[in-house]
């Protein structure tokens, strides 16, 4: 499924040093972004070691510098806003008048250009070309104005249009806060001496700890030596999960709001056999995004799953090659198909999302290759037809392949007997929120932001992006 997450962030306060922590934690957050990885630990001042690549690639060797420390923060990214660069990888420190503040962002800024041309306007220079240094420096330049760290950044947040879910280092204490819409999760927890903050409650169980409850949209946390406490909550009227996270984004064994994404994902299949019932002989995943929605769809049907395309889980993801022919050449290494599964048979494979329609038209093929008779395809995800401008990074709107067309018409192209997505109301029926409390933009072209302060949630449009 050709998008990328947008970041995981991690932050720990403990009494016993937390670097062996932090790595187990970023590594359970890998799959939210691999294209950076760093970590900032406090020690009487903050000391950051983070470069390109994966977690057991870039946080693997430490000098004795790193040892004691008791406090930090760590971040996996993928690039949504900037170049994917060492001067754009996180943590980004920046010294203020009360100490040092490093930075981890999950998310994107709707409004960054604006803000960006205000304060290059008033004399500040930015160091990077990413959404998080211009928060960051706005958090200090409040601080400047003898405000407190918690203060400052609620005057911060009320500046900000977009998803954010932060961890802040402030000398040796974490804080965290996340968008009023609540658009990217985060999570607290506590360890055996200390307490965690994640994108994932994952990453906590992994750590050994148990995790105590989301961080709640608009709520900002401190944790320090002394505990967790919770400050202002910027209220919204309504909320905006985005519902990628459950579709795809997040790890099958997390739970968000409390909802098992495993479960919401079976429920998805079930729904889509519901909707678009048909006759065959196996269901077949394609993997890993769309194993338990075919297991869902089989437990519905009472049709047989079978593992019948394989994934080589050591290939880079397809859609990071620039050309067609190379994306091809990759989806061909990457996901082989067992044909004594598949040959002589009526195949139903089951993904999560189509965006280009690329890959998905490369599996069918391969499929049919490999001898099956029908190849149809059920989606877990409605249509997508519109870009993301909240955090996930999404090729240009003129790639997609379902705008303008109709189902008909993608079935076609693709080159399946049949497909079939799952509708609007039955993905939201499957989460278990209701429609006013999710981010839907990319299938439905209403975004959940008043762009310009006046309009309200659901106004936007992608014409207001692309000014």
């Amino acid at each position: 499924m050709p998008l990328k997450e947008a970041c995981g962030v991690l932050g720990i306060v403990n009494k016993s040093p937390v670097l062996h922590l932090l790595q187990v934690g970023l590594r359970a957050l890998q799959h939210r972004g691999q294209e950076s990885a760093g970590i900032t630990l406090s020690d009487g001042e903050h000391i950051t070691q983070k470069g390109m690549g994966l977690v057991s690639e870039v946080l693997n060797k430490f000098g004795p510098e790193f040892e004691n420390g008791t406090v930090g923060i760590g971040h996996v990214r993928y690039s949504t806003t900037g170049g994917s660069s060492m001067k754009n990888a996180q943590p980004m420190t920046v010294s203020t008048v009360s100490g040092e503040m490093s930075i981890g962002h999950n998310g994107n800024i709707a409004n960054q250009d604006k803000l960006r041309h205000e304060k290059e306007n008033a004399g500040w220079a930015f160091m990077s070309d990413t959404d998080s240094e211009i928060i960051v420096r706005m958090i200090a330049n409040q601080l400047s104005k003898n405000y407190s760290i918690t203060k400052s950044i609620q005057l911060t947040m009320e500046d900000l249009v977009g998803s954010y879910s932060i961890v802040l280092l402030h000398n040796d204490k974490v804080l965290a806060f996340r968008d009023p819409l609540g658009i990217k999760p985060l999570c607290v927890g506590q360890i055996e001496d200390g307490f965690v903050v994640a994108s994932e409650s994952s990453a906590i169980e992994i750590m050994g700890g148990n995790v105590i409850r989301d961080v709640e949209p608009g709520e900002i946390i401190s944790i320090d030596s002394n505990g967790i406490k919770s400050h202002s909550i910027t209220k919204s009227e309504h909320k905006a999960f985005c519902m990628f996270e459950y579709v795809y984004f997040a790890r099958p064994d997390a739970k968000i709001d409390g909802i098992l994404t495993y479960s919401v994902r079976q429920r998805i299949g079930h729904k889509l056999w519901e909707e678009a019932p048909l006759d065959a002989d196996i269901i077949v995943p394609v993997p890993d995004s769309g194993i338990a929605c075919a297991l869902g769809f089989s437990e519905a049907s009472n049709i047989r799953y079978r593992e019948g395309l394989i994934k080589n889980r050591y290939v880079h993801r397809s859609f990071i090659q620039p050309g067609n022919e190379q994306r091809k050449a990759m989806i061909s290494e990457k996901l082989n198909p067992v044909k004594e599964l598949v040959e002589g048979k009526r195949v139903v494979l089951v993904d999560d999302s189509i965006v280009r329609g690329n890959t998905s038209k490369r599996i069918v093929q391969r499929v049919r290759e490999a001898g099956a008779t029908e190849v149809h395809l059920r989606i877990g995800c409605p249509p997508i037809i519109s870009p993301c401008f909240l955090g996930i990074d999404m090729p240009n709107r003129d790639e997609f392949i379902a705008p303008n067309r109709t189902i008909e018409e993608i079935r076609k192209e693709i080159g399946a007997d049949s497909i079939a997505y799952v509708s609007i109301p039955g993905l939201v029926n499957s989460i278990g929120k209701e429609e006013k409390d999710l981010c839907l933009g990319c299938i439905t072209e209403n975004y959940p932001l008043p762009i310009d302060g006046e309009r309200q949630r659901g106004q936007a449009t992608l014409e207001d992006f692309e000014i």
